[in-house]
């Protein structure tokens, strides 16, 4: 076990490509946290925006940030630059338009120096916020606590399901770069990013252990138009992260890759739905299905398929109808934001760390009981495990 020691440096890393609507919140979230030994580089990756100015005005108010500049190169190439840049103990990435809560660091670097070098990697819990910062969306903390909050050897886990959720939310021991090498800027040269957060979570499991910490710490803003929404080239990502994967590991059965593809996809049905792709969202929901059948057993799928081919009957119809120029006046898009709810009835982050001390009821439904049962399954694996 390490000595605690206030003087360990963290080193946060922002990659930044137009990023003017939110690097100032950003910055102001990372620069508020209780913990302080910080040095924070932003990386501009090319912005054609107001992003370098933004980040000069804080570094001359704040010498704990620098400012990094290059050619568009892509996330993984700027994140590469300011690990090389960078001289702190330990790393903790956050994206240009993600926010953390105060105690993020704080709790992370305590749970770090609580365990020992056999540790590489401590996460924590994120919630989706809107471009208000307002958190969205329903959170289930049977999931955090079960599925997001494994310890030790995660490989198993890792290839599962990505775990830690985004790239804003690890805080990272600076040897494992020295051993498993930096983010894959390979994959923005075959046109497949989007994945290189899990990447390189899988890198690192290979050899070391993970440790969580069950608070949400993280604001994981969902805002359209953003990478994570290019699911053709998520897709693309994702397959070569894999392919990798297995032919590092070619012991691993083929049915947790499986098990993993398949709730890819119903992840990408999600996004598809949500931005109104109905086309796209059938095709992940056949290639959901055509590798893992369980998905069949959520009534949501036939609610999905039946709003899918209507939506798409629907707009067929209006364009007989309707010019292209007539069909958009006459039934302009809708931009729905998503709904602001509360985290099991709680309206902030800090009261809903109150509630995983309550009783979680189980979800008893055939699909989460075959969920359920996969990751003991899953689990298992994770306590067998060797590195």
């Amino acid at each position: 076990m390490q000595t605690a020691s206030p003087l360990v440096l963290v080193s946060v890393i922002i990659p930044a490509y137009n990023a003017e609507a939110f690097i100032g919140r950003t910055l102001k979230s990372v620069l508020s946290q209780t913990y302080t030994n910080v040095e924070v580089l932003v990386v501009d990756d090319g912005s054609q925006d107001t992003t370098a100015e933004i980040v000069k005005s804080f570094a001359q108010q704040d010498e704990r940030v620098t400012l990094l500049q290059q050619k568009n190169a892509g996330v993984a190439a700027a994140r590469n630059l300011a690990i090389e840049k960078s001289r702190g103990e330990y790393i903790a990435p956050i994206d240009a338009d993600d926010i953390w809560y105060p105690q993020k660091l704080e709790k992370q670097v305590q749970s770090m120096l609580e365990a020992d070098l056999s540790v590489g990697l401590v996460y924590a819990w994120s919630v989706d916020i809107d471009e208000e910062d307002a958190i969205i969306g329903k959170y289930n903390l049977h999931y955090n606590l079960n599925f997001q909050s494994v310890e030790g050897n995660v490989y198993p886990a890792m290839l599962y399901s990505n775990i830690i959720g985004n790239g804003s939310v690890p805080l990272i021991r600076r040897t494992c770069f020295e051993k498993v090498g930096g983010y894959n800027s390979k994959l923005r040269e075959q046109n497949a990013q989007g994945c290189e957060d899990w990447d390189i979570y899988l890198r690192i499991a290979e050899y070391y252990q993970f440790r969580a910490v069950p608070e949400f710490l993280i604001g994981y803003r969902q805002v359209s138009g953003s990478m994570s929404r290019n699911c053709t080239a998520m897709e693309r990502s994702y397959n070569l992260v894999m392919a990798d994967a297995r032919q590092r590991r070619p012991e691993t059965s083929s049915r947790i890759y499986n098990w993993s593809a398949s709730n890819f996809y119903i992840y990408m049905l999600s996004i598809g739905r949500a931005c109104g792709d109905y086309w796209s969202t059938l095709a992940w929901l056949y290639k959901a299905i055509k590798l893992d059948y369980s998905p069949l057993l959520k009534s949501s799928v036939y609610k999905c398929f039946i709003i899918c081919l209507f939506k798409i009957s629907a707009k067929y119809l209006i364009s007989l109808i309707w010019s292209e120029e007539q069909s958009r006046l006459q039934f302009p898009k809708k931009i729905q934001s998503s709904k602001k709810v509360a985290i099991n009835g709680v309206n902030t982050v800090s009261e809903s760390q109150k509630e995983i001390y309550k009783i979680q009821y189980f979800p008893w439904q055939p699909y989460e009981l075959i969920k359920w049962q996969r990751w003991l399954y899953i689990v298992q694996l994770c306590q067998t495990v060797s590195h």
